[in-house]
């Protein structure tokens, strides 16, 4: 048999499922989380009005990243496998040589080395990739929890580890992204043309080319340690009782990330109508010739209605306890002061108030209605009067 007819596996049937399925995960967690990170961006509305709101963009985000964390599950039990049971050689973990091969194929792309390092199963390109993308989930992970879980968060952290962990998250998102299309897709699919992945086989002359030291391990035999059957069971009856511990810990561990809360989730709904001021349960006197207001008139004042309002539309991420940006609705004095950015409202000067600006750009996790926005905005232009 020629060496070009000759293959050998590379990844099993269950490995290349399970990158399809990371791959589709990240890639849609990449795609909406981006759109939120660059929400003003003409493509980003597109995108939301596309899926039809941004409470579908999240949920579509919160789905894919449900999908990675049962893919990591998956991940683990699988390498525990295959270290405990079957003693498969730990050919991913970093080493010393891995340093020395990089060096080697940087001199030799500057013509200043005769030849190609000759690697084993994983080159030091591949470990690389591997470890960068373990570290970027680690991290993903945690920013994800802390902004899912705010409340949870604040009673262990201080409340600016919320913002940070925002900005963190955006951040390695997309530095990942960033890191699939220039290095992964060059190395992988472009520079060499890599499809193991998708065939599972490699050729013999591809082997030859790309893992030299792994072909010679083959065709010496010494490529996976050999085990008895009866071995082989003896370690599954004690893996298996640990894998199933391990796999109730973090599905718990899954359920709490995403049930834990449902602050800051969800945008409140529109209320369905204007909010009404006080009446009282007696009726004035026949005699009193004033008239009393109707059930849906609307005080635009901070006490008659405008505080309401701002605290259910923006109190889950500009309250009390979380207060995004250093922006709080809780109170009046709050509401003038503004944030970080500075003052968002100008009394006197409804457009010229950064409020109503951001408002009518749309696409705001705490978006006004029409009638609510311009409820607000004759607020403003009436001084935004407190009582």
């Amino acid at each position: 048999m020629s060496k070009k007819s000759r293959s050998y596996v590379r990844f099993p049937l269950a490995r290349r499922i399970e990158h399809l399925t990371m791959l589709l995960s990240f890639s849609t967690l990449g795609v909406t989380g981006l759109v939120q990170k660059y929400a003003a961006s003409g493509l980003s509305i597109a995108i939301v009005n596309l899926v039809g709101g941004i409470e579908n963009l999240r949920a579509i985000h919160h789905v894919a990243a449900i999908v990675m964390m049962f893919g990591t599950m998956y991940h683990i039990l699988l390498a525990g496998y295959h270290v405990f049971v079957k003693r498969s050689r730990l050919s991913m973990l970093p080493a010393l040589q891995d340093i020395k091969d990089g060096w080697q194929a940087l001199m030799y792309n500057f013509g200043l080395a005769k030849s190609y390092p000759q690697m084993g199963r994983y080159t030091f390109e591949e470990k690389l990739e591997y470890w960068a993308f373990v570290w970027g989930t680690i991290v993903m992970g945690l920013t994800g929890f802390m902004m899912w879980n705010p409340v949870t968060t604040a009673h262990i952290l201080p409340g600016e580890f919320i913002p940070a962990a925002k900005a963190a998250h955006g951040g390695e998102a997309l530095l990942a992204v960033l890191a699939i299309i220039v290095w992964h897709m060059y190395v992988v699919h472009i520079r060499r043309f890599n499809k193991s992945i998708w065939t599972g086989k490699f050729t013999e002359a591809e082997m030859l080319h790309e893992h030299p030291l792994e072909l010679a391990d083959i065709k010496a035999g010494i490529a996976e340690p050999r085990l008895d059957p009866k071995t082989l069971r003896k370690r599954r009856k004690v893996y298996y009782p640990v894998a199933g511990i391990l796999t109730v810990v973090m599905l718990v561990g899954v359920n709490s990330f995403v049930s834990g809360e449902k602050t800051a989730i969800t945008t409140v709904l529109p209320i369905s109508s204007p909010v009404p001021i006080y009446l009282p349960q007696t009726p004035t006197p026949s005699p009193t010739a004033q008239p009393t207001p109707t059930s849906g008139a609307v005080v635009l004042t901070w006490d008659g209605s405008l505080g309401p309002l701002f605290q259910t539309k923006c109190g889950a991420c500009h309250g009390t306890t979380v207060k995004l940006a250093q922006l709080s609705f809780a109170t009046y004095a709050d509401t003038l002061k503004g944030g970080q950015d500075g003052v968002i409202i100008l009394p006197g000067e409804a457009s010229g108030s950064s409020l109503i600006q951001k408002q009518q750009a749309g696409g705001h996790p705490g978006q006004f209605s029409a009638e609510e926005l311009g409820l607000v905005s004759q607020w403003i232009a009436a001084g935004a009067p407190e009582k």
